[in-house]
């Protein structure tokens, strides 16, 4: 089980959660940050903090927004689990369900 981040984080990118992580497991993608599932170690400490409440425990993700389960795992797909996010900055691209969705501003 794992944390994910849904739809409402979509060009929001509000970054509080990044700091309360505490094994630095969230990722800035173009417009959304992403949760690597091999990482998190479940702690919620993001959760809580997030300000549009787009964090939840994978098992709690609402029905409309199951699919954001899948978006983040596939997000890293590529990336793979390079063990901190810190070391590798924003990643400038997004899963493709997030690069359809319309500019939210």
């Amino acid at each position: 089980m794992t944390y994910i981040i849904t739809q409402a984080c979509i060009d929001l990118l509000d970054k509080t959660c990044i700091a309360e992580c505490p094994v630095d497991c969230i990722y800035e993608g173009e417009r959304m940050m992403y949760i690597q599932p091999d990482e998190c170690v479940d702690c919620g400490a993001c959760e809580p903090v997030c300000p549009v409440e787009a964090i939840y425990f994978e098992s709690d993700v609402p029905p409309h927004l199951k699919d954001y389960y899948r978006v983040n795992v596939e997000f890293f797909n590529r990336l793979g689990s390079p063990g901190g996010a810190a070391g590798v900055g924003k990643i400038h691209a997004d899963h493709p369900v997030v690069a359809s969705v319309p500019r939210q501003y």
